[in-house]
């Protein structure tokens, strides 16, 4: 192997940099990056294969940083290794408007692979990077031909070994056998509150060789770099498992703080880095400098990566003229655009369809498109017959060894796990060849908040199948009913959280949720039948809002999601036959997508001049956007058969109609009313 003079420098200019910019932006976490630099420079400089000129090449080895706090270590590594990370942007990090963010973000750096930070994540996107992969190798790997064979590298600490995601992630790991997956642990005993021995003192070797990984130990992470670069490579020849190397490591390696939590999360002093740059042989006086020779040993190992990618794009070419149609579907997914005409498969009903409910609707889709879109890879949660979400020729994800499917498999079982399988969605959007769903009850998307939180900031295309949407899943009582659920992910920045009233609205949420390349989706779909309604289409329903039931004159507009529409719709007769009040009624089934209608439609749908009242079975917050008054449900829900329960709350016409007549009351006297609509910031948001 060997490792000389050369390689101690480079190390040492990594954890030096790190120093550097934590301490120039008075902020940051030095101790990881200082103490994981030989572990670092072994696996970019020895091991990964990656082009910096094309940081997208398809087969290139993936690495994710999931304790992202220590992203100077990252961003170190990638401008030293030639990716358009400038020593300009090193010396901006955490500033305004940087590259170089406070923790790792893909969609503005380049070489970075997902966005990490809220720990567990990251090691939880890996997985799904591995996955990814396997199922890319599934598919388009022939004899003579592996096109597909990358590794995906994470470096993890104590913090995420003690997230309860990446406990679920690494579970599911071990079952699939993902032996392309090498995971490497900073066993540096530091968390925030001090030494690990406070709050974590598991055998973590146990853990993961129990969750079927295989696991390799280094006592040296500071100097043994032969250790590390075996260990590595011992984890590449086990095919079978995901490997897990557990690497003692001493956090702040140099400082005079070394080894204890204050080199964790605060800068280095200035005497500190004085010292800390004499031991180490370096120049005091100067700041941010790479010595040409370890640039020079850095790009070597890029051009050999390059050189790489040029072998790989003239086998591309050879299998190209043997298996054309399988060539052009993965440059086409690599595009991330969808295949054409694929939208014709969209089924569209008329009201004259009987009543189904919104799950079977949305299953009904999935089962008319999968042929046409072959990129779309689902699961479920361990639901897969409430949630739907499996159509009948699927497949399984799994290892071919276990007899249950094979790696072309595009259903994936997921078990009880809903944390991970945001977090492994994130992962396998992030790895290019697939469109991930996932499937649970709306009200347990919230177990993977952190996860699609990460979708949004990250803008990756994920999609939720949320089903048993509301009080209308009847006897599983208010554990399983969604109350805020809807109000806490429509108040998450590019998020579409769809609740469709009908068949058309269904088809057309996942016609807007599959089109669009950077934001996720949330789908909420109901147990019971709801109705096919009038002027329901695919373009009214695209538009996020629209009119179901127009009136010259109204009194009132009606404004509901999902199964609430067709009982407002019920209203209208029975407010017109009772208190001769007419009224309109609006379905919004997407927030996100009708706030970027123009303010002419928006206005349209919901004029001034006319009061409205918003009706939908969960929290009220944020309907005031666009009413005037809210019925909702600001309580927990109730046990019983969905008919009952609705009944019970008054989600009924004639409770419907009892808050539309004192709506109309309140307001009759208000001259030049407006629409919500109306907002003296609309046009500076």
């Amino acid at each position: 192997m060997g490792y000389a003079d050369i390689d101690k420098l480079a190390i040492n200019t990594i954890r030096v940099l790190a120093a550097d910019a934590t301490f120039k932006s008075n902020s940051g976490h030095p101790g990881a990056p200082m103490g994981m630099a030989p572990v670092a420079h072994v696996l970019f400089n020895k091991i990964m294969t990656y082009n910096p000129k094309n940081s997208n090449w398809v087969n290139r080895d993936r690495f994710v940083l999931s304790n992202g706090h220590a992203c100077m270590l990252q961003y170190a590594l990638l401008h030293i290794c030639g990716y358009k990370i400038s020593m300009d942007d090193i010396k901006a990090f955490r500033s305004i408007d940087s590259i170089t963010p406070g923790h790792p973000e893909a969609h503005d750096t380049d070489g970075i692979e997902v966005t990490t930070g809220p720990l567990g994540q990251g090691f939880s996107n890996a997985v799904g990077l591995a996955i990814a992969q396997h199922h890319a190798a599934g598919e388009f790997n022939k004899p003579g031909f592996e096109l597909i064979n990358n590794y995906t590298y994470t470096f993890l600490g104590d913090g995420c070994m003690m997230e309860g995601v990446a406990s679920e992630a690494a579970s599911l790991a071990g079952h699939l056998q993902l032996g392309n997956l090498i995971a490497i642990y900073d066993d540096n005993h530091i968390s925030i509150d001090g030494d690990t021995n406070c709050a974590f003192t598991e055998d973590v070797a146990l853990r993961f060789q129990a969750y079927g990984w295989h696991v390799e130990v280094v006592e040296d992470g500071d100097h043994d770099l032969e250790g590390i670069e075996a260990a590595i490579k011992k984890c590449q020849e086990v095919k079978d498992k995901p490997s897990m190397i557990k690497l003692r490591t001493t956090i702040g390696f140099g400082s005079l703080q070394q080894n204890t939590h204050g080199v964790h999360g605060s800068p280095l002093k200035a005497d500190d880095i004085k010292q800390l740059k004499e031991k180490f042989g370096m120049d005091p006086e100067k700041s941010f400098v790479v010595p040409q020779e370890v640039y020079d040993l850095y790009h070597k190992h890029g051009d050999e990566g390059a050189a790489k990618e040029k072998e790989w794009e003239q086998m591309l070419s050879k299998y190209a003229e043997k298996y054309k149609d399988e060539a052009a579907d993965l440059k086409r997914r690599l595009t991330g655009d969808l295949p054409e005409g694929w939208e014709k498969n969209l089924p569209v009903y008329s009201p004259s369809d009987p009543a189904v409910a919104s799950r079977k609707l949305s299953e009904i889709v999935l089962q008319k498109i999968h042929q046409a879109i072959p990129e779309l890879v689902g699961g479920s949660a361990d639901l897969t017959g409430s949630n739907l979400t499996r159509w009948k020729e699927a497949v399984d994800f799994q290892p071919p060894a276990n007899g249950l499917g094979d790696w072309s498999g595009r259903y994936i079982r997921y078990g009880v796990r809903e944390h991970a399988m945001g977090a492994i969605m994130n992962g396998l959007a992030a790895y290019g060849t697939v469109i991930p769903y996932g499937g649970t009850f709306l009200n347990f998307v919230s177990y993977a908040a952190g996860a699609v939180r990460l979708s949004a900031l990250s803008h990756i295309r994920a999609i939720w199948v949320a089903t048993h949407d509301s009080i209308g899943l009847g006897e599983d009582g208010p554990t399983h009913q969604p109350i805020e659920t809807l109000a806490h992910f429509r108040a998450l920045p590019n998020c579409m959280v769809w609740r469709p009233a009908d068949g058309n609205e269904t088809s057309a949420a996942y016609y807007v949720a599959l089109t669009s390349k950077e934001t996720p989706s949330i789908i909420a779909l109901s147990r019971q039948n709801l109705p096919h309604l009038e002027n329901s289409t695919l373009a009214h329903a695209m538009k996020g809002g629209y009119v179901v039931h127009d009136a010259e004159k109204a009194d009132i507009t009606l404004v509901s999601t999902g199964s609430e529409v067709g009982i407002c719709v019920d209203a209208v007769k029975y407010l017109k036959d009772n208190h001769n009040l007419t009224a309109r009624v609006v379905s919004v089934p997407c927030f996100e997508v009708f706030d970027a209608q123009s303010k002419e439609y928006r206005l349209s749908v919901l004029p001034d001049g006319i009061p409205s009242l918003s009706v939908e079975v969960m929290s009220t917050m944020g309907w005031e956007r666009y009413t005037h008054e809210q019925f909702g449900l600001n309580r927990f829900g109730a046990s019983g058969a969905y008919k009952d329960v609705y009944k019970k709350f008054e989600f009924t016409p004639e409770g419907i109609s009892k808050r539309a007549v004192a709506t109309v009351d309140f307001y009759k006297d208000v001259q030049n009313l407006r629409s919500p609509i109306n907002r003296a910031f609309q046009q500076l948001i």
